[in-house]
């Protein structure tokens, strides 16, 4: 976990004064990019964390070495405290978190204690259900991701049996509170390939975050996307992760999401709603809907993007008449199909 990383970065710097990023990298066993990167994030957190080029140079606090946090000021403790408490789910963790409060003097050790417990992250849905993948499995894939070993992974999206696949890897993403395992794959025939899944599941409904396996091909090797609450098994081997030359985590994520966030924007629907339904067409579209100002006959203009106009369609049937779409006409006539469906299956009333 990345929080994890980060506070024994603070404590690694408290303890030497001083170090590089290949000396960060070799106490946490992680590559020399991640570790540079765990420094920089220090500092964009507001840690007086400050690096020095040159011979005799690397990564130090503001104001020297020291055994003790004094060189924190509240603000930045508190800052700290409230990013880490809320993850401090690993028994790893929150060992660090009291190390470092154990650190910090004693006149901001309150305030520290107090911001580790001023947040919480639940896992699970209002209906209780987990939302995110069980600890093992997560523990499993830092494991390999921070390791940079390959592993053998059991993937199945809705409706079908798990396959398995060895994929290669390279960072986990949190997406809407949603994680997903990015990883390097191989050409493949066997099972866990999720040809045109997301666009599958965002046909019946579901947000682009609902989305299995992503990628332009899933039968060709490149990188993919793999949503966490779907792995069904992690085997971690002994082989190294072959990483793509220059790999940048943010910047693959933003690459392999455009496509999809581009396909739930696919087509516009048009049409009007009645001023009380704004606020579940908010819920159900999110920042895909726009609305506009009242009509003259009271009814606010609607606007909403979408796969597909007939994927809107059926996510609006369940509005009945408090919205009526105008165009397009395949986006009509869908929900003059779904109508008819309905009226055959229950009768009049």
């Amino acid at each position: 976990m990345r929080a994890d990383r980060l506070v024994a970065t603070l404590l690694f710097l408290q303890t030497r004064g001083r170090v590089t990023a290949r000396e960060v990298a070799a106490e946490l066993e992680v590559s020399e990019r991640t570790a540079r990167r765990d420094l920089e994030a220090l500092a964009a957190a507001g840690i007086p964390v400050y690096s020095q080029h040159g011979r005799g140079g690397g990564w130090s606090l503001v104001g020297g070495a020291r055994t003790d946090l004094s060189g924190l000021t509240a603000a930045e403790i508190r800052a700290l405290f409230l990013v880490a408490g809320p993850l401090a789910v690993s028994p790893e963790l929150r060992t660090a978190l009291r190390k470092l409060i154990r650190a910090l003097p004693s006149t901001l050790r309150p305030d520290a204690e107090a911001a580790s417990r001023a947040g919480v992250m639940d896992g699970t849905d209002w209906s209780r259900l987990p939302v995110t993948a069980g600890t093992p499995l997560v523990d499993e894939l830092q494991r390999a991701v921070v390791g940079g070993l390959r592993i053998r992974l059991g993937y199945a999206r809705p409706g079908s049996p798990a396959g398995t696949r060895t994929v290669h890897p390279l960072g986990i993403v949190t997406k809407a509170g949603v994680p997903y395992l990015v990883a390097g794959t191989e050409k493949e025939t066997g099972g866990g390939d999720e040809r045109g899944g997301q666009e599958r599941e965002a046909g019946e409904g579901s947000e682009a975050g609902d989305g299995g396996e992503v990628a332009a091909d899933p039968g060709q090797a490149g990188l993919r996307i793999f949503r966490l609450d779907r792995i069904t098994s992690v085997e971690v081997t002994a082989d190294p992760v072959v990483r793509p030359d220059g790999f940048d985590l943010a910047t693959a994520w933003r690459d392999l999401a455009a496509p999809m966030e581009a396909r739930m924007r696919g087509a516009t629907v048009r049409g009007r709603a009645e001023p009380t339904a704004g606020r579940v067409l908010g819920g159900l579209f999110g920042g895909r809907l726009r609305l506009g100002a009242p009509r003259a006959d009271g009814w606010l203009e609607m606007e909403i993007d979408g796969p597909s106009p007939e994927v809107v369609a059926a996510q609006l049937a369940g509005l009945g008449a408090r919205v009526e779409i105008l165009e397009p006409p395949e986006a009509r006539e869908r929900l003059a199909e779904l109508a008819a469906e309905l009226a055959a299956l229950y009768g009049p009333v």
